[in-house]
């Protein structure tokens, strides 16, 4: 079976831009992967684009063609929708799209235009990726909800706030050096504690921004990369893909994430290796108790562990594990269809050792990206590995 290689990447700067639109987000970011790459627009087969409020951010539909135009394509072009793991399933696509033999060549990303929505906009059109009948209609948004699975946890496994001011802390220190990233900004535990309430346990350092922004990737077969001659040192060597009720109170578990661990291990099977080989990863971290679900998922930590990781120091900059190198969603932002496309794109630029944090990771091998929808009720998570 051939590696897919990540020939080439673009990210848009992460923020608060109201006035672009998605199309112009993800011909940016399409514009700089090419570029990267030095593929033709002419050799893509397939464009795979994610995107979750469209509808409601642009009153635009059917946006795989018209991203596959503003990329300057003509292949045929999908839309993928699974909240905030649209991307993260469009690029497992993409990998088997390339696997199957059926193509050498995609373009896959996504973006997401948010922030012309407002806050309480904004908030209502991400309500949508819960259960309406039962969530939504009683008032549910996800700050609501994972709080809820934060309180959960900490009744469990113990932990308190301070453990997750660590994680923020943690992940606004590794944004510093990032040019993508929305939030530039040191903050202290005591900034994170102090910070006022969204919904408790949760503040505002633990919850990630509204943000606007676009990624992309460019895909080939080995052979392709061999054939033109490319600089493709990383590879897509695993993916995997779990799922969850989608509402909350028909969970088996709110303190653990299931579909992250199924995603895990079936990335760590596709792709030889297990979670002791991961020197780096790029995970979910939407919420800062979502960073310590994850890891704990992925085996990075234990079951009731991953609480004290960021405080411990080993999921810091130059901690076993770094975590979250780019910022995070947390600090860098999260376009919701953007993110999980972005999150592959960090985490090949940090293993081909041309990211601004790649100096923590010199000796990195083998790289991780999780992606989550929802109360991860979604998740993708892809193995990435420096195979020449």
């Amino acid at each position: 079976m051939s590696n897919v290689r990540v020939v080439g990447t673009g990210i848009t700067p992460f923020g608060n831009v109201p006035e672009r639109t998605g199309r112009d987000l993800f011909a940016e970011a399409s514009i700089a992967a090419f570029e990267d790459s030095g593929v033709p627009r002419d050799d893509v087969e397939a464009v795979f684009y994610g995107n979750f409020m469209g509808e409601l951010a642009e009153h635009q539909g059917h946006q795989g063609p018209l991203m596959a135009e503003a990329a300057g394509v003509r292949a045929p072009a999908t839309r993928y929708e699974s909240a905030c793991a649209s991307s993260g399933v469009a690029v497992r696509d993409a990998v088997y799209r390339i696997r199957s033999g059926e193509a050498d060549v995609v373009l896959v990303g996504g973006a997401e235009r948010m922030t012309n929505l407002g806050t309480a906009g904004a908030t209502e059109a991400l309500a949508i990726a819960a259960d309406d009948l039962w969530e939504v209609r009683a008032g549910m948004t996800f700050p609501g909800a994972y709080a809820l699975m934060a309180k959960a946890y900490f009744s469990k496994f113990g932990g308190d706030r301070e453990d997750l001011a660590h994680v923020a802390v943690k992940n606004h220190e590794n944004a510093l050096p990032n040019e993508k990233a929305q939030y530039r900004s040191a903050i202290t535990v005591e900034d994170a504690l102090e910070a006022p309430w969204v919904s408790t346990p949760l503040g505002l350092y633990d919850s990630c921004p509204i943000s606007d922004g676009a990624a992309a990737l460019v895909l080939t077969s080995e052979a392709y990369a061999e054939e033109n001659d490319l600089d493709a040192p990383v590879a897509i060597t695993g993916t995997g893909q779990g799922g969850d009720r989608l509402a909350l109170h028909d969970r088996e578990h709110l303190a653990r994430s299931p579909a992250a661990r199924k995603a895990g291990e079936e990335a760590y099977a596709d792709a030889g290796v297990g979670a002791g080989d991961i020197d780096v990863a790029e995970v979910h971290d939407c919420f800062t108790i979502a960073e310590v679900l994850a890891i704990e998922a992925l085996d990075i930590e234990g079951v009731g562990e991953g609480i004290s990781a960021a405080r411990d120091g080993r999921t810091t900059a130059d901690g076993e594990t770094p975590i979250n190198l780019s910022g995070g969603l947390k600090a860098k932002g999260h376009p919701v269809g953007a993110t999980g496309a972005s999150q592959i794109a960090e985490v090949a630029s940090l293993l081909a050792g041309e990211h601004p944090n790649s100096e923590h990771v010199e000796d990195a091998t083998t790289g991780l990206a999780h992606n989550a929808g929802g109360t991860v009720a979604s998740a993708t998570v892809h193995v990435l590995e420096v195979v020449a």
